[in-house]
């Protein structure tokens, strides 16, 4: 089963995502066992944020901070060329609102973490600078994907309210500062039990799709979004990844920036984060609307994750090959 799911690329966590909605779809939360689900999902979102500070590390930013032209390239593509496509996506006529929304909403989430690293690893490129921008991506976002979300979406229906602020400040930004203050009393633990942590990263993240997919089919999730619609869904967000990765290497290039700092503005620049979406669409978007509103940022996830697989190591086997030949690769 493995080598199947490493052949085609698929993340098999995204199987237990579809677990989750399909879960939802047969038998979603409902009276009492609603408020229980809704109030454990809210916990497993702070435990999620925490372990984000206390897995934060000063040091690995400090060493790639110096590299801060590449930084603000990668924010700029992340939080500025990103929105900007999501707008032109969302304008496009046909589109079902709340699925035009959910496409805007990608586009405005910060890079993913542990992935983008990882790529960048094994494409040979600045791991450290890697480390510093998807690090610096997430911790933004929490600031400006909620601010952008009030800008573009949220404020032009509901107008502008305080609420969004409060709930991600207490829910999100508390817990977050906790788990950093306390880094170093307990980064040792988080080290040692990365494996187990990692199933309540992923446990909450889970828990939070279950209540957002349950709430929407509630409201008639299905009976709204056609299977035209999904395959619409998957189209726009493979081109919005292939506009956005061409993009980042014609401005890698014009910016004169190195083979490896490219290799870092192409996989911290082209990716969104469903660790950090899922639970700021939950805090932002009314409980009915969260699973429509995700369902886009699932499928780019594992879009982002299949090509950028297939990406690392074409450049991996690049490397090898100029290492080979005593040539250094362009």
């Amino acid at each position: 089963m493995k080598r199947l799911l490493d052949r085609f690329y698929l993340d098999p966590y995204l199987l237990l995502l579809i677990g989750m909605v399909v879960l939802a779809t047969v038998l979603p939360a409902q009276g009492v066992w609603a408020g229980v689900v809704d109030r454990a999902a809210d916990l497993g979102i702070a435990l999620l944020f925490f372990l984000h500070g206390a897995k934060l590390s000063r040091e690995a930013i400090v060493a790639g901070a110096k590299a801060w032209k590449l930084h603000l390239t990668v924010a700029a593509t992340t939080f500025v060329l990103f929105p900007v496509l999501g707008l032109i996506v969302q304008a496009i006529p046909g589109i079902e609102p709340s699925l035009g929304t959910g496409i805007l909403f990608l586009t405005l989430l910060p890079s993913t973490v542990q992935s983008s690293i990882a790529f960048t690893a094994i494409a040979g490129g600045n791991v450290a600078a890697a480390v510093c921008s998807a690090s610096f991506s997430n911790l933004a976002g929490i600031f400006i994907t909620p601010l952008l979300t009030a800008l573009f979406i949220t404020g032009k229906s509901q107008g502008f309210s305080t609420d969004p602020i409060v709930s991600i400040a207490v829910q999100l930004l508390l817990p977050f500062l906790a788990g950093h203050l306390l880094r170093p009393w307990i980064a040792d633990f988080v080290t040692r039990r990365k494996a187990m942590l990692g199933y309540v990263d992923r446990g909450s993240i889970l828990l939070v799709v279950y209540t957002a997919f349950g709430a929407a089919v509630l409201d008639g999730l299905w009976q709204k979004v056609t299977l035209q619609e999904l395959a619409l869904i998957a189209v726009l967000s493979l081109a919005l990844l292939a506009v956005v990765m061409g993009a980042a290497v014609a401005i890698g290039k014009a910016l004169g920036f190195s083979r490896e700092d490219r290799i870092v503005l192409l996989f911290c620049g082209s990716k969104k984060s469903m660790a950090t979406g899922v639970p700021l669409a939950g805090v932002l978007f009314p409980a009915a609307q969260v699973g429509a509103v995700i369902l886009p940022l699932m499928f780019f996830h594992q879009i982002q994750l299949m090509v950028c697989a297939v990406l690392a190591r074409r450049f991996a086997a690049t490397t090898g090959e100029a290492a080979e030949q005593g040539t250094a690769p362009a």
